[in-house]
C-alpha cells in the first residue's frame, strides 16, 4: 500500500514505521527531518512543516494514498487542515487520539470504546475529544474515511514509563533511583495502570491499515495493567538497586508544584485512576494483536538503552530540586505533627 505518515519518528510511530517498511509498503514520512536518522532506507521523506499548509499542499501535489496517519495532531485547527489537505485523496485517515480522553474519574475501572469521553481535568484530553468529534462529523457528513486510535501509555527503548517526572523526560527519575535517592510515586503506588511497548502497539495499528471495517470506528490499543509500584520496582531491578519510594497524594503534588508541572491533568486527569482496558474490539479486527513485551522486559530494555546512550540522559535539575523540596517539606510536617 501507499501510506503517508505525518510525523512517523516518535515514540508511538517509530515502531510502526519500521514494521511497515519491513513489510515492503510504499511509505512516506512528512516531517521536519529532525529525527529521521534511524528510519529504514526504503522509507521516503517529504521534508516539510505541515503547519505551513500552503507548503504542504505543494509538497503533496498530485499524490494520493491508501492511508494517511496523523501522529502529531493535538488541536482542532490541525485536523481541520488535514481534512482540507486529504479529503478525496486517501482511502483511510487514521487519527491518533488518546485514552486519557475517557471519563475521569471513571465510573468503572474497565474501559471500553463505549466509555464516554469526558475529562474535566486535562485540556490535552479535551482537545483530543474535540478533534475526534470533528473528524467523525466529517465521516458522517462528507464520507471522510476516518479511523480513531486511542493509545494509553506507550513507551519505547528511549524512555521508561513514569507517573511523576519533570519536563525533560524520564532520565532524572532513573538517575535518582540509580543513586539511591527517594523517588516520588503518586498515591500509594497501588493503582493499576496500562503500559504498552511500541512494538506491540505497532501490531494493532498496522492491522487497521486498509481494513474497511475500521472506517468510522474508534479503537484503543493498550497493553495489560500493572501497579505503579510494579513499574517503579522494575526500573530499580533493571538498575540492580533497591527502590526507595516516597508516596505523595496526587492533589498534594499538584498544590506543591504551583503550576510548574501539570499534575492536575497528568495525574488527577489520567494516571491517578486505576484502569483496565478491554481490547476485544481491536482483537476482533486484528487477531494477531497480543502484547508480547512484559513490563519488566520492556523496562529492562529501556533502562539498558538509556544507560548506553548519553543522548537520552537529559539532566533536569529543576525537577530534582522539586523532588528534594517536596520530600523535605513533608518530612518536616510529619515530624512536627503530634496528637
Amino acid at each position: 500500500m501507499k501510506i503517508l505518515f505525518i510525523g512517523g519518528t516518535g515514540t508511538i510511530s517509530m515502531a510502526i514505521t519500521k514494521r511497515l517498511a519491513a513489510q515492503g509498503h510504499e511509505l512516506y514520512l512528512l516531517n521536519r527531518g529532525n529525527r529521521n536518522d534511524d528510519i529504514p532506507g526504503n522509507v521516503r521523506i517529504i521534508k516539510c512543516d505541515i503547519s505551513d499548509e500552503q507548503a504542504a499542499a505543494k509538497a503533496l501535489e498530485g499524490m494520493e494514498f491508501d492511508c494517511v496517519g496523523e501522529f502529531i495532531g493535538f488541536v482542532l485547527p490541525q485536523v481541520e487542515r488535514d481534512f482540507r489537505l486529504f479529503n478525496g485523496r486517501t482511502k483511510q485517515y487514521i487519527y491518533i487520539s488518546s485514552a486519557s480522553a475517557y471519563q475521569k474519574p471513571p465510573k468503572g475501572y474497565v474501559i471500553t470504546e463505549e466509555t464516554p469521553l469526558e475529562n474535566p481535568y486535562w485540556e490535552y484530553s479535551r482537545n483530543k475529544k474535540a478533534c475526534e468529534d470533528y473528524l467523525m462529523e466529517r465521516y458522517r457528513e462528507d464520507g471522510f474515511p476516518v479511523t480513531i486510535v486511542r493509545p494509553s501509555h506507550t513507551y519505547d527503548e528511549r524512555s521508561v514509563p513514569l507517573g511523576v517526572h519533570g519536563t525533560k523526560g524520564s532520565w532524572q527519575v532513573v538517575k535518582r533511583i540509580k543513586e539511591g535517592k527517594p523517588v516520588i510515586i503518586h498515591g500509594d503506588g497501588s493503582s493499576l495502570w496500562a503500559i504498552t511497548h511500541n512494538s506491540d502497539f505497532a501490531v494493532g495499528y498496522t492491522g487497521l491499515i486498509g481494513n474497511t471495517k475500521a472506517i468510522g470506528q474508534a479503537f484503543h490499543i493498550t497493553g495489560g495493567s500493572v501497579t505503579w509500584n510494579d513499574i517503579y520496582k522494575a526500573i530499580a531491578d533493571a538498575l540492580g538497586v533497591e527502590l526507595k519510594p516516597y508516596y505523595v497524594p496526587s492533589d498534594m503534588l499538584e498544590a506543591l508544584s504551583h503550576g510548574r508541572y501539570d499534575y492536575l491533568g497528568g495525574l488527577t486527569g489520567d494516571k491517578t485512576n486505576s484502569v483496565v482496558f478491554d481490547n476485544s474490539k481491536i482483537k476482533s479486527l486484528v487477531p494477531e494483536f497480543d502484547p508480547k513485551v512484559t513490563p519488566s522486559e520492556g523496562i529492562k530494555t529501556a533502562v539498558d538503552y538509556i544507560l548506553s546512550h548519553p543522548g537520552c540522559q537529559n539532566d533536569d535539575e529543576d525537577f530534582d530540586r522539586f523532588c528534594d523540596k517536596v520530600i523535605e517539606t513533608l518530612d518536616n510536617i510529619r515530624e512536627d505533627f503530634t496528637w
